[in-house]
C-alpha cells in the first residue's frame, strides 16, 4: 500500500492493536521525514489554485494521537513535557538555516529551506513550509501546516495561524515576496498572494471582509473559496462606521483591513530586506 493509503486507514480506525500502532507510528515517521525534506506538503498549488492535502493533515493528527507524554527537559531549571512523536527538528549546519540563539523552536515535520533566518524567540510548527531566504522575526509564529513562500519578511510578533482541522481546509498561504508587518495576525486559511504588503497591526481572518479602495471591491471568504488578498495589494488597518442607530448615535466604528494602494517602486524600497542581514 502507499503511504497516504496507510495513513488514511490508520486515521479512520477507531481502535488499533499494538502491532497496528507500531505500523501506524512507522507511517507517521515516514511522513515526518518527507515533510522535513519538503517532498510532501500539507497544501500544494495547481495552476492558480491551492488545495489541501488532507491525508498529510490526517497523518499529523495521527502523530498527536499516537504520541505519549515525555519529559524533554533541558535540565532541572528548564523543564518541558510533550508528545514523544513531536520532537524538535534536527537542524544541522548543512541545512543552511540561521537559527540565532535565544529560545526559538522549530518542530520536527516542517520544511525550512536554505537561507531562512530565525530570530529569537520564534516558533515554526509541524506541517509548516518555509521557503528560501524568508525571515521569521522575534516573537513570530508560523502555525501548523502554514505555507510560506520565498523571500517572506514575517515581522516581529506576527502570527500566521495554523489549520489542522477540518482536514480538507486549506491552511494559511503566504506566497513569494510578501511583507508582513509587526503584530499582524493572519488566520483561518487566508491566502496572501505574491508581492502583497500587510501593514503593521492588521488582523485578517476568514470572516474578515477586506475593502479595496483602489478597485472598488470587497473581498470575502465564501462557502467554497478562502479569503484571498490580491497580488501586490498594500493592506493597512482601517475602520468603517457602524450603521445601527446605536452606532450612529455614539459615533462607533469597527475595525477592518483596507487596501489603500498596490505595490510600486516606493513600496518596494520601504519593504526591502537589507542585504547585510544575509
Amino acid at each position: 500500500m502507499s503511504l497516504n493509503t496507510d495513513i488514511e486507514r490508520y486515521f479512520e480506525a477507531k481502535e488499533l492493536s499494538e502491532s497496528e500502532k507500531n505500523n501506524a507510528l512507522g507511517s507517521f515517521n515516514e511522513l515526518v521525514e518527507l515533510l522535513n525534506r519538503g517532498e510532501v506538503r500539507s497544501a500544494e498549488k495547481t495552476g492558480d489554485t491551492w488545495n489541501a492535502n488532507a491525508w498529510v493533515k490526517k497523518g499529523i493528527l495521527l502523530g498527536f494521537r499516537l504520541g505519549k507524554l515525555k519529559d524533554v527537559s533541558i535540565d532541572g531549571n528548564f523543564r518541558f513535557y510533550d508528545k514523544d512523536t513531536l520532537p524538535l527538528k534536527p537542524l544541522e549546519m548543512s541545512n543552511g538555516v540561521r537559527v540565532v540563539p535565544g529560545g526559538s523552536s522549530v518542530r520536527n515535520g516542517c520544511y525550512v529551506a536554505k537561507g531562512v533566518i530565525c530570530m529569537p524567540p520564534m516558533y515554526i510548527n509541524i506541517g509548516a513550509y518555509v521557503d528560501e531566504n524568508s525571515l521569521i522575526d522575534s516573537h513570530a509564529l508560523v502555525g501548523s501546516c502554514a505555507q510560506l513562500g520565498k523571500n517572506i519578511h514575517l515581522s516581529a510578533a506576527a502570527q500566521i495561524g495554523g489549520v489542522l482541522e477540518p482536514v480538507n481546509s486549506v491552511p494559511v498561504i503566504i506566497e513569494d515576496d510578501v511583507m508582513i508587518g509587526g503584530n499582524c495576525g493572519i488566520y483561518e486559511g487566508t491566502i496572501v498572494k505574491t508581492l502583497a504588503v500587510i501593514g503593521a497591526g492588521c488582523v485578517i481572518t476568514g470572516s474578515t471582509p477586506v475593502y479595496d479602495t483602489v478597485k472598488g471591491k470587497i473581498y470575502k471568504k465564501t462557502k467554497d473559496e478562502p479569503l484571498v488578498i490580491p497580488e501586490g495589494a498594500v493592506v493597512v488597518a482601517g475602520s468603517r462606521p457602524l450603521k445601527s442607530q446605536f452606532g450612529i448615535e455614539n459615533d462607533l466604528s469597527i475595525y477592518t483591513p483596507v487596501i489603500i494602494k498596490y505595490r510600486d517602486e516606493k513600496t518596494d524600497a520601504s519593504t526591502a530586506l537589507e542585504e547585510s542581514l544575509r
